[in-house]
């Protein structure tokens, strides 16, 4: 007796499954699920070169990761570029992401486009591939927003407001090498954000009423309500001269801080000099927020 169609779509997706795994999920009140999954192997390869550059990556624990998102009658906004695949009952809509004026503020403070694609509908949505690493997170109306590094946003779920937010000091905008605008999110969903480093190497560092010092730039989010600003390590300058230090990014207030440390160590890896420069006496690793010039 041949299989029915649906015992093969069963098995069909069974096999499929077996491929990957689900290594976080988040799901909304309103049914929509936002996973991110894992490809167990790459076994496909039909080149010795591309071979052997898959072995190297398998033997160094890289794994192929995707974000699936489920829509239950919903609509999800994802960053051009993003989409990979999709299936079910689903419709691409252009949107101004909230209006005219946020559209001309987003077209203006941050260089991207005057619309934004949201996906609309019921079904399942693959985004690009890649090697890297998303981070999920939450965002819930009463805790207030976050605010993240302009290029880490990689979709949000219905409910989510992402604009572009300003620095509020000089010294933030000009030395902490955030740039001018970075991004707000806020509302209530599920935001994806692409990670430089894997999930459970980022850190939360809950502040109340007190002051974080970051010798870098690898602070990922941070909540709206916590302050950023760039200040001296010291109080005088002389003190800030000998302590090798110098300029550091500063946040306060009461709210939570993530950050990156191990951000830096995979950037110098992937320079040629990696390796010796991470051999020499522990330091600042280079590092270190950008100075005022001629400062004394």
């Amino acid at each position: 007796m041949l299989p029915s169609l649906e015992s093969l779509r069963m098995t069909l997706r069974t096999a499929n499954e077996d491929c990957f795994e689900v290594i976080d999920s988040v799901a909304t009140d309103e049914g929509t699920v936002v996973e991110i999954i894992q490809y167990r192997q790459l076994e496909g390869s039909s080149d010795v070169r591309t071979a052997e550059n898959l072995f190297f990556a398998i033997q160094s624990g890289m794994k192929l990761k995707m974000v699936r998102i489920r829509l239950n009658d919903s609509h999800v906004r994802v960053e051009p570029g993003a989409l990979y695949y999709m299936k079910g009952n689903l419709e691409t809509r252009a949107s101004t992401g909230g209006g005219f004026l946020k559209g001309l503020a987003r077209r203006f403070t941050s260089g991207e486009s005057f619309f934004v694609n949201e996906i609309h509908g019921v079904g399942e949505i693959y985004l690009e591939p890649t090697f890297g690493h998303f981070f999920l997170h939450r965002i819930d109306e009463s805790e207030g927003g976050v605010v993240v590094d302009k290029g880490l946003f990689y979709a949000g779920t219905a409910g989510l407001d992402i604009t572009a937010t300003a620095q509020k000091s000089l010294s933030s905008a000009v030395l902490g090498k955030e740039g001018l605008f970075q991004t707000r999110i806020a509302g209530t969903g599920i935001a994806v954000l692409y990670s430089p480093v894997p999930r459970k190497e980022i850190q939360r560092q809950d502040l109340v009423n007190e002051k974080l010092w970051v010798d870098g730039n690898f602070v990922l989010m941070r909540s709206e309500s916590v302050s950023f600003r760039v200040e001296k390590s010291s109080k005088s300058w002389l003190a800030t001269s000998v302590s090798g230090e110098r300029m550091l990014q500063t946040f306060e207030g009461m709210g939570f801080v993530w950050i990156a440390p191990t951000q830096g160590i995979y950037e110098r890896l992937a320079s040629p000099e990696g390796l010796q420069d991470l051999a020499v006496p522990p330091g600042s690793h280079d590092t270190e927020t950008q100075s005022l010039p001629d400062a004394s």
